[in-house]
């Protein structure tokens, strides 16, 4: 409620709850701040704004009343592939919410709902019921079209939608059996009825290139195409190179970037300079994206509405228009670009001396690869001396760095990641593990101090910026978390878990079979991170306070950050009284939208491991058993990054029990065991992109004894072919 001729929410809340009338409809509200008659249709429309918000909650009678007056969780559906569900409430402080799939009704995943609370088990979430749909969620769905005989419907892909969309003839929009589609639900139906839906988009067939992340965008809501207006926007924003302003002349610099080899937009840029005997100037350049994108106008609108880029196999989907991203905003080699500069004097030992702000214009003379830079740092290639000898005097800084949060406590979560290698026809012919190098780490030690040091002057100063906060796990996952860790020899002890304690432990697991289930397993039992108005801390880093300064072309609460550091910590202005009044919406909005951007790229490379992998049905590959659960356990292989389940029905020799104490399954009879870090030899036996699941079959277990169907053909060899498109830097903190 931003109109300042009406009551804001909190005048609203402090008249609820001062009532003794219990709820009040709108007209007596009203009355309550001797409203004209003339505002009553604006103040009508407000409440049902808060309404929509989760603020107020408006029963049958009309009446409005605070949700926690009435024992009312307000929040978003998530739904598990059991289908059951659980709210999340908007409220940080309440308990997600079990609604068993028996009274779900007509609710789908991502829908806002109010929720009863009618059970409070001991030990366990709270259980509710569907009061209210507030808010629908899911206007569309992404499934497979089929045809029987008298009818069409569409499967949804995501198998959260757990009910089948009908689809009258007149609505499939030329839609063939297989085909992949985009349905428009017009009618969710009921209990005891299908929703019903049309065609909007006919993707094709599953297995036509390309269609599997066209489905993944769509799944996600994730906009590929620029709107004209936006596209106009930019344009207009070119003009603004033009108009440099007041700036510093950086040129002289010797500046450059590292990304991955394949990167299109390069938004941070280091130099150094030395100061004196044991005393060094690095610079960190970050493309001044907030000279171009203007608050308020069209270009900034769509960039909030997206909140990031979002970095796909196969492609890239920016935050802003290409002339932006790859462009004029990008720090390409050899032209001018407008930089917000931090310019920070370390000693040898990595303590910060003093640091300062510019706004500059630069210039870079490199553009380096990761893998150029890591063989300078083992001695292995060189860029010429001068430029050797700045990267590995960087490398040194960094080392510095990085033991002073290690001293701290900082989580380092060295987590292999998957590489697509894709041909010309954008088929996956390899899947590479990825792990970070010494060059990796150069970079980000780099950009983890200027988050941080902007945060400490951001937070000193009072300064409303989206502060990026990661809490302490809560109560009910470190106790699951101790129980994990005792078969593996490690206690929580009973006092609070500290980032220090977490990090022994990965330090004492290091190299040993259980290292990835056990770093995997404490990462799970963390909180997201996420963005907040608050400063909360950050666990992971065992930070005080940290925020996202450093990439303003992909992330949009970076931009957000650099109009604070220009217009107030340079150019020493007031910031204006809206920044602070729309933080709170616009953090959550981001967060959000990342969260999306973040399943949406997983999606993509699980769909393109199982298209490798469907090339592959029949063939055998050596691999170690990665995670143990109760239906069976997963297989890492050797020759390609890929798992795939060896599912328990599937063991034929024994019956199979699941013995959580050493994460393993044993035979009832004969005492064979499959546990994490186990050689095994398998057969791909499945490949479904539907089901977005891969199936191995046992052929040799760790005791060197055979599975039914032994033999077959051995794993085929691997190619060469393009990688990823637009390679994204570092790890999200």
């Amino acid at each position: 409620m931003t109109d300042p001729n009406l009551p804001n929410f909190e005048s609203i809340r402090s008249v609820l709850e001062a009532s003794s009338r219990g709820p009040l409809k709108a007209k007596e509200l009203a009355r309550e701040f001797d409203l004209p008659t003339e505002a009553y249709r604006d103040f009508k429309e407000a409440l049902v704004q808060l309404e929509k918000e989760g603020k107020l909650y408006r029963n049958r009678r009309n009446r409005y009343a605070l949700p926690d007056q009435i024992h009312l969780a307000i929040g978003e559906l998530r739904l598990t592939r059991a289908g059951d569900g659980f709210l999340r409430p908007d409220d940080p402080t309440q308990e997600d919410v079990f609604i068993p799939s028996g009274k779900l009704d007509t609710a789908m995943d991502g829908d806002r709902l109010a929720v009863r609370i009618e059970q409070r088990p001991r030990g366990r979430n709270p259980v509710g019921a569907i009061v209210k749909i507030l808010e629908r969620g899911r206007p569309t769905v992404v499934g497979t079209y089929r045809r029987s005989t008298s009818f069409g419907f569409v499967s949804p892909l995501d198998h959260k939608v757990h009910r089948d969309i009908m689809i009258p003839d007149e609505n499939r929009a030329g839609a063939s059996d297989g085909d992949v589609v985009l349905v428009r639900i017009t009618n969710f139906g009921s209990t005891k009825r299908n929703a019903v839906g049309e065609v909007t988009k006919v993707l094709g067939p599953m297995e036509k290139a390309g269609v599997d992340v066209l489905a993944i965008l769509h799944g996600h809501g994730l906009p590929k195409e620029f709107p004209k207006e936006v596209l106009r926007a930019a344009d207009e924003a070119a003009d603004r190179i033009d108009a440099p302003g007041d700036r510093e002349d950086l040129r002289d610099l010797e500046i450059f970037t590292i990304d991955p080899a394949d990167a299109k937009d390069h938004d941070d840029a280091l130099s150094l300079t030395k100061v004196s005997d044991g005393l060094w100037e690095v610079g960190i350049h970050i493309a001044d994206v907030s000279h171009f994108v203007q608050e308020g106008t069209a270009l900034d609108l769509e960039a909030r509405g997206r909140g990031t880029s979002v970095y796909l196999v196969d492609q890239v989907v920016p935050m802003l228009p290409p002339l932006l991203s790859t462009d004029l905003c990008s720090l390409r080699d050899g032209v001018d670009r407008f930089v917000l500069s931090l310019f920070v004097t370390l000693d040898e030992a990595g303590r910060v001396r003093s640091h300062r702000y510019a706004r500059g214009i630069a210039r870079s003379r490199h553009s380096l690869h990761y893998g150029q830079v890591q063989e300078v740092l083992t001695g292995k290639g060189s860029l010429g001396k001068s430029l050797d000898g700045t990267l590995k005097t960087l490398h040194d800084l960094a080392e510095g760095l990085r033991r002073k949060r290690n001293a701290r406590g900082s989580l380092d979560f060295d987590l292999p990641e998957a590489r697509v290698v894709l041909d010309d026809e954008g088929a996956p012919i390899d899947i590479q593990r990825v792990v970070q190098l010494e060059a990796h780490r150069l970079i980000e030690s780099f950009m983890l101090l200027a988050n941080e040091l902007v945060a400490q002057d951001c937070l000193e100063r009072k300064l409303p910026v989206p502060f990026r906060v990661h809490e302490s796990p809560v109560a009910d996952r470190v106790e699951t978390l101790r129980e994990f860790l005792k078969p593996f020899g490690h206690s929580l002890g009973k006092k609070a878990v500290t980032p220090r304690l977490l990090q022994s432990i990965l330090k004492k697991v290091e190299g040993r079979a259980e290292e990835s289930l056990v770093s995997t397993v404490i990462l799970r039992s963390m909180a997201r991170a996420r963005y907040d108005e608050e400063n909360l801390g950050h666990f992971g880093l065992a930070s005080e306070a940290y925020l996202h300064f450093t990439s303003p072309i992909r992330r949009y609460p970076d931009l957000m950050v650099h109009r604070v550091v220009s217009q107030v910590l340079i150019d020493g202005e007031d910031p204006p009284e809206r920044w602070a009044a729309d933080l709170s919406e616009t953090a959550e909005s981001v967060s959000e939208r990342e969260r999306k951007a973040q399943q949406a790229e997983r999606d993509s490379v699980d769909m393109k491991k199982i298209e490798y992998m469907s090339r592959h049905l029949g063939d055998d590959f050596q691999g170690t058993i990665a995670g143990v659960v109760a239906f069976g356990f997963f297989v890492l292989l050797d020759q390609v990054f890929v798992e795939g389940l060896v599912h328990i029905s599937t063991l034929e020799d024994d019956y199979y029990n699941f013995v959580p104490e050493s994460f393993a399954l044993v035979g009832s009879r004969s005492g064979r065991r499959f546990r994490v870090g186990d050689r095994v030899r398998i057969r791909v036996a499945r490949a479904d992109k539907e089901e977005r699941q891969i199936d191995f079959q046992l052929l040799e277990g760790p005791d060197g004894r055979a599975s039914a169907g032994g033999g077959g053909k051995k794993g085929k060899g691997k190619g060469g072919g393009r990688s990823r498109k637009g390679g994204r830097k570092g790890r999200r903190r």
